[in-house]
């Protein structure tokens, strides 16, 4: 087993993704797999040597199909949707189904800056020997045009708009200035950009109207159904505990499918049969929150409940995600157990556990 505690995408699955680039559809140039064929990688299939593809997204087929469209033209893509969607996610697996390469990546913050996004400098270079090639610091963004690549902007609307901006030039021209050497860069086939972004986040920054343009959004949405929920969850919630050698207990899925149930209803501010109306707290709930519950559940059942996976294990964990504003999310979880949790049959211990903790 590796000692990387993640690998990236097209390791992970190297062995689907070479199944898949057996086959002969045509590619557009650049590309290591056919649209077909990473359409089939992230919604699952088979190849045509009969190896089963695992499904990496759990939703609408119709919603991948675009994006991969998108990236077969000279448009730009903007994954959108709020927290838990699994944006990151669908960016790496785009990555590395078209391009064999998720790894060119900008994490875009409020301290991100146009250096971050163009190019740098070594400075014990540039002061030996003056503006040269040699002394350019590449960032991943001019790495994935050179080499033909797809770059990923995490979080596109986290930088400020003048830094967001710089990307006009390269996604209208393909290429990217570099006055102190008199030169430019320029794309190779098969670059494009990956960009998310949050629709909920709070201090984000707008996009201008030039930027949006060059964009197509795709927005992924929370998942429709708690059947759904539930199965995605399970699914991610098997691979990481077998990459952190957790144990899965058996009662997994029961116990997921109980914790789904809480968060769906606090997120969307009703009882499931729509007969209460409830508060939302003021986090998201998300479909990532709960798989990260449930993880830390795992593991605190691993370590201090002799694998016994239960709801007092899980209890502090649901707790670190409901409760973001001590003073109000605390009065919304209170009430929604007092008037919901209560009286539901098979929730007593939650019930029983998240009142001895708030």
């Amino acid at each position: 087993m590796s000692e990387k505690l993640r690998l990236p995408a097209e390791e992970s699955y190297a062995a689907e993704l070479k199944a898949l680039a057996t086959g002969d559809q045509h590619r557009p140039p650049g590309w290591a797999l056919a649209p077909r064929q990473v359409v089939t990688y992230l919604m699952g299939g088979k190849a045509v040597d009969g190896t089963v593809i695992t499904p990496k997204y759990v939703g609408d087929r119709r919603l991948i199909e675009t994006a991969v469209a998108t990236l077969a033209t000279d448009r730009a893509l903007l994954l959108l949707g709020v927290p838990g969607t699994a944006k990151s996610w669908v960016s790496e697996h785009l990555a590395a189904g078209i391009t064999g390469d998720s790894t060119l990546v900008i994490q875009c913050t409020a301290g991100t800056d146009e250096n971050q996004i163009r190019y740098g400098w070594n400075y014990a270079q540039l002061l030996a020997h003056g503006p040269r090639r040699e002394a350019l610091v590449p960032t991943p963004l001019m790495r994935a045009m050179e080499s033909g690549k797809l770059c990923r902007f995490e979080e596109l609307t986290r930088m400020g708009s003048d830094v967001q901006d710089t990307l006009i030039t390269v996604l209208s021209e393909k290429m990217m200035p570099i006055p102190e050497l008199n030169t430019a860069v320029y794309a190779q086939r098969g670059f494009n950009i990956i960009a998310t972004a949050n629709n909920r986040d709070k201090g984000v920054n707008e996009l201008s109207s030039a930027l949006k343009r060059r964009f197509n959004v795709v927005v992924l949405p929370l998942p429709d159904s708690a059947e759904e929920e539930v199965a995605i969850i399970v699914k991610r919630v098997g691979e990481m505990a077998q990459t952190l050698d957790l144990p899965a207990p058996k009662n997994v899925a029961d116990e997921v499918a109980r914790v789904v149930s809480i968060f769906r209803e606090l997120r969307s501010g009703s009882t499931e049969d729509g007969k209460v109306a409830l508060k939302s707290p003021s986090g998201g709930l998300s479909t990532a929150e709960a798989i990260a519950v449930m993880i830390g559940g795992i593991s605190q059942a691993t370590f201090f409940n002799d694998g016994k996976l239960t709801p007092e294990t899980l209890a502090s964990n649901m707790i670190g995600a409901v409760v973001k504003d001590p003073v109000q999310d605390t009065a919304v979880l209170g009430e929604y157990l007092e008037t919901v949790l209560k009286k539901r049959r098979g929730f007593e211990g939650y019930y029983a556990s998240l009142t001895g903790l708030i």
